[in-house]
């Protein structure tokens, strides 16, 4: 009860030293960037955004509450008291994994809740921007390396992979080695998936697309074995 008394005093007295424009809206405090003046008739009301949000003025929505990196604050530097948990330093916002060798996962946090996000391979997340980025945008120290080996082996290419104009392929696919129907493509050109065609076409390299056996040379028999195989059709009676 002390406590509450004590933070309405406080409350009370910050709404008084504010003099409300002549004009009603809501107007952000000198110091605390996540506190605000809503002034209604020129009384002015001292409120709070939910913790992990920053008061932005330049926002024409009712609500002017938003993430950190969205908002200048300038001088503002202060903020309330964090109200933290095991996954989320904060009630609201984007937060890096508590591990700090562990740089391709963050966590949006709603209200205390957190929401485990990944990001795209080979990218780090970056809590400045709030953002997926590349690991030489992100700068983080420490980060483990991934393991970017399919199954059988295949790693991506170090040399990156370009185009006929000579730009670099984001995605690049490669054939696989002995199996016609199967290739890889390479996320961001670092991370290695292996796919594969439907039932009767194989990879053609050349146009790096599922094509039928007849096109692609050396494996026009891929499915002969398989066709022969096969029972013949029952005649009709």
């Amino acid at each position: 009860m002390k406590v509450f008394i004590v933070l309405t005093a406080v409350t009370a007295l910050a709404s008084a030293q504010f003099k409300c424009p002549n004009k009603d809206g809501q107007y952000e405090d000198s110091v605390q960037c996540d506190k605000f003046y809503e002034c209604v008739d020129g009384v002015s009301t001292t409120k709070l955004c939910p913790d992990g949000l920053v008061f932005d003025p330049t926002i024409r929505k009712i609500n002017k509450c938003d993430q950190p990196f969205n908002v200048d604050c300038g001088d503002r530097t202060e903020l309330q008291p964090a109200k933290p948990n095991d996954k989320c330093p904060r009630r609201n916002g984007f937060f890096a994994h508590p591990d700090p060798s562990v740089c391709n996962i963050f966590y949006n946090c709603i209200e205390g809740e957190a929401t485990e996000v990944k990001c795209t391979a080979g990218l780090h997340f970056d809590e400045y921007s709030g953002t997926c980025v590349w690991p030489d945008s992100a700068g983080r120290q420490g980060c483990n390396a991934q393991e970017k080996k399919t199954k059988d082996g295949f790693t991506c290419p170090e040399t990156p992979k370009v185009d006929a104009q000579g730009q670099i392929v984001a995605h690049p696919k490669f054939p696989h080695p002995n199996d016609c129907q199967r290739f890889y493509v390479c996320l961001n050109g670092v991370e290695p998936r292996d796919l594969g065609c439907q039932a009767g076409e194989v990879y053609n390299e050349e146009s790096e697309r599922c094509d039928a056996p007849e096109n692609v040379r050396g494996c026009e028999d891929w499915y002969k074995d398989a066709e022969e195989a096969a029972p013949a059709p029952k005649a009709r009676s």
